[in-house]
């Protein structure tokens, strides 16, 4: 397929002139250690079902948030220290992923993860206080960080000739539960007797069926493309060869790059690792700002609760579409800051539209906002194109994802200060807007055209 081929190509420029002499790389189309067909849709669906389940926990949030500060008797900027939560556990639990998967394999934890969304947003709404209602939603968010981080490494190591396309597969899933979640919240919720507390629980049932492909990898044999079967299972073992970076078939991309990484690889040298980190921290923000707070922002101008859930679920579902080609166009190009700097000028548009006419031009200013989120697909491809080898990818997806959510932190409590202490939304849109110079300044250094390989 041409589109696999340029991926494949772009992901390992300049790998032959870095591998030594000796034997061939193992070919993945027909190899006898290729993977079973079955085995691949599995992880496919798996993908797509665990994509699903990484934002509904925090977009039903963010349409039911009022009713929640009510119901739990929130001030302002407790409410911003909820809407910070999802990027503070992506950082403290996300940094925990790769000696996980080291230890117990990627799809164990991966399942594990799915269980821990299903549990927490079953449990959060009933505890009926806020720091309970906080800490079951760091439990559902500690599987969404843990899986975040592995999405990327499980795509390479499975999918190693086809990252653009599957990429683009689940973030499209991911946008897609994202918009879902935030469109039909409030009428779900309505349908329920206008009760919150079920409007919010209901997603844990979304998340417990994303449980079910992973139990069927847990217990799966066959090794990874491009290694050799072990003596242990494939799914302990493959992992901790792409983490550590000590094995030389640590997946199929490895073995066709080059040998294993050395373990004295320093990703805190290398440029382009910090501005992808800064980048992917400041889409964070962006995201989490928006989701948490843009439906308040259009129901203080006078929209209606249901219509303001709407408005989310549109800017989230330009993601559906756009998470689908944008990795795919990226793929092509040897420079992603031009796409960066497209993204960075839709957002800005958009906060000038909210904050001059947040009513009237409701529509025009989500679907603005949409395409501009339409950053964090761009970031995780470019994990993939910044890297040549699977132990690469695993360390600069942990440290970009974890630094990046650390960065992403005091965003939308700020927000919520500013909200409370200034009575309107000019100072956030403003802060929202201010925010977007130095995320495409930082997307354009991430998007050169070099690996962290090349740095460290």
């Amino acid at each position: 397929m041409p589109d696999d081929e340029t991926q494949t190509q772009t992901l390992n420029r300049g790998g032959a002139a870095r591998t030594p002499a000796g034997p061939p790389p193992p070919q993945l189309s027909g190899a006898a250690e290729a993977p079973a067909p079955w085995l691949l849709r599995l992880i496919a669906v798996g993908l797509v079902l665990a994509a699903l389940n990484l934002r509904p926990a925090i977009t039903s949030l963010g349409a039911l948030l009022e009713e929640i500060r009510e119901g739990l008797h929130m001030s302002g900027s407790v409410a911003g220290v909820l809407t910070s939560v999802p990027p503070l556990c992506f950082a403290v639990f996300g940094v925990m992923a790769p000696r996980l998967a080291r230890r117990f394999g990627a799809g164990a934890v991966v399942c594990a993860g799915m269980a821990a969304i299903a549990a927490g947003l079953l449990i959060r709404p009933y505890i009926g206080s806020t720091a309970g209602f906080l800490a079951a939603s760091a439990l559902a968010l500690m599987g969404i960080a843990v899986s975040n981080i592995l999405m990327p490494v499980i795509v390479k190591r499975w999918f190693p000739d086809r990252v653009g396309t599957m990429t683009g597969l689940y973030s499209m899933a991911l946008a897609l539960g994202t918009a879902l979640a935030a469109a039909v919240t409030v009428p779900l919720t309505g349908a329920m007797g206008g009760n919150w507390q079920s409007g919010l629980a209901v997603w844990a049932g979304l998340a417990a069926l994303a449980v079910l492909p992973w139990i069927v990898l847990v217990r799966d044999r066959t090794p990874a493309p491009g290694q050799a079967a072990p003596a242990r299972s494939a799914a302990a073992s493959g992992p901790s060869a792409s983490v550590s970076g000590r094995a030389a078939g640590a997946s199929g991309q490895a073995a066709a790059s080059g040998p294993a990484e050395a373990p004295a690889l320093r990703i805190t040298r290398s440029r382009t690792a910090w501005g992808l980190a800064c980048f992917f921290g400041l889409q964070a923000t962006a995201a989490y700002i928006t989701m948490g707070w843009m439906p308040q922002i259009f129901r203080d101008a006078g929209v209606s609760a249901g219509t303001a859930g709407v408005l989310l679920a549109v800017t989230m579902a330009m993601g559906v579409p756009l998470a689908f080609v944008i990795p795919r166009v990226a793929a092509r190009l040897k420079q992603q800051g031009p796409i960066v700097v497209v993204l960075g000028l839709c957002g800005l548009i958009g906060y000038g539209g909210l904050y001059l006419a947040p009513a009237a031009g409701a529509w025009a200013w989500a679907l603005l906002l949409g395409v501009a989120n339409c950053a964090f697909p761009l970031a995780l491809t470019m994990i993939g194109m910044r890297t040549r080898t699977g132990a690469g990818v695993v360390r600069l997806s942990a440290f970009a994802q974890s630094t990046g959510y650390l960065l992403s932190i005091p965003g939308p409590l700020l927000v919520g200060v500013l909200y409370q202490h200034s009575g309107g939304w000019g100072l956030p849109i403003a802060l929202m807007a201010g925010l977007m110079i130095p995320q495409m300044v930082a997307g354009v250094l991430a998007g050169r055209d070099r690996t962290i390989e090349d740095e460290c």
